[in-house]
């Protein structure tokens, strides 16, 4: 057993507390990992508030960063002492993952989202020997360590700040991914994103490094999309009344080639594909808590519009992930600019900067030596 501390959540409404755990050895295919810095995401927000059913008490966390501490005996790709960005479980071996569309893999939910390994059992453990629910998007990182798949392992290069790198594993490369690896707009397209939280400020900044113009951002704060312009947006729209009718002048020839929508409710995707020209691309990637069903006229699909749903931005991780750092290094994609630092024992503090908006993207940094 190792030891560890890990933020556990109990009912919706619970204040988080954080306890000492212990945690198994890893599995053959697994890997130990120390924790040194997790990032909050607003699926963290659904789950802490009981809009995503998953068994409590629970340890959740999905964007960790960190350095493998020990490996299984099958494990041959990682060592002792590599940096990685710790991402989604997947199986391996089902269609979409031998296709290399890990995301889409379809023993998703299970690995991800059942509280537990493959198996049903827990790797994590209270100190008097009561297993939480864990394995949260396969990690639950808002622990000092975790056990993982090896599967959900990214190394890092050596010379990145470890504590910076944890969100590309979800956040940032959701919506880097919806532009890059679903809408792959040409120079010179013209793009709407829907929402300027990390995910639509993600894919802003991947809209202007592949020369998309305009870039056209929407939101209801004044404050982001006044950051959104800062990041790489031509224009910026407010939310509401007269939205569609600023999109569509802006961009002429009837409306943008793609939209990405990054909020997730009835309003908003619908807005994402009546943006569109004819033959445009609407990517989804929110999915507020409540969104119900969606009313779409049938003749707004007619001439080639698709609305497209897209998973962790439609990345392989492996692939993916060090494009994105490639593109920060070269100054083209500054997700540093989002973050914000907390020390993990101000986890409630960092929950309310992220639910209020005061942080787009804060990051636990965990005091483990």
């Amino acid at each position: 057993m190792f030891e560890a501390r890990a933020a556990i959540f109990g009912e919706a409404g619970e204040a988080i507390r954080i306890e000492p755990v212990r945690l198994e050895a890893p599995r053959a295919d697994e890997v130990l990992v120390r924790i040194v810095a997790t990032g909050i995401c607003h699926t963290d927000l659904l789950a802490r508030d009981g809009h995503l059913p998953y068994r409590r008490p629970a340890v959740f966390g999905h964007e960790g960063s960190g350095i493998v501490e020990a490996v299984g005996a099958a494990v041959t790709g990682f060592a002792p002492g590599d940096p990685v960005v710790v991402t989604y479980r997947s199986c391996g071996a089902c269609p979409n993952c031998l296709d290399a569309r890990s995301a889409y893999c379809e023993d998703k939910r299970r690995l991800n989202f059942s509280g537990g390994r493959a198996d049903g059992t827990s790797p994590v453990f209270r100190c008097d020997g009561t297993a939480l629910a864990a394995a949260f998007f396969g990690q639950s990182s808002f622990a000092e360590r975790v056990v993982v798949a090896a599967r959900a392992l990214v190394r890092l290069p050596s010379d990145v700040p470890v504590d910076l790198m944890g969100p590309l594993g979800c956040g940032f490369q959701t919506g880097a991914g919806a532009v890059l690896n679903v809408l792959k707009p040409a120079p010179g397209s013209a793009l709407a994103v829907i929402g300027a939280g990390a995910v639509g400020l993600a894919a802003v900044m991947a809209a202007r490094a592949a020369g998309a113009f305009p870039i056209i951002a929407v939101d209801r704060d004044a404050a982001r999309l006044d950051l959104a312009l800062d990041l790489g947006a031509s224009h910026a729209v407010m939310a509401g009344e007269g939205a569609l009718d600023q999109i569509r002048a802006i961009a002429g020839r009837g409306g943008v080639d793609g939209a990405v929508e990054c909020v997730g409710n009835a309003a908003t995707v619908r807005l994402a594909l009546e943006a569109l020209r004819m033959g445009g691309t609407a990517a989804v990637t929110g999915a507020a808590a409540g969104t119900g069903d969606i009313a779409i006229p049938a003749a707004t699909l007619l001439y080639g519009r698709t609305l497209r749903g897209v998973i962790q931005g439609d990345s392989n991780p492996p692939v993916f992930i060090p494009r994105l750092i490639d593109l920060w290094r070269q100054g083209r994609f500054p997700f540093d600019r989002l973050v914000r630092f907390f020390p993990f024992d101000a986890i409630e503090a960092a929950f309310a900067a992220a639910a209020s908006g005061e942080v787009v993207k804060p990051i636990l940094r965990m005091a483990v030596p």
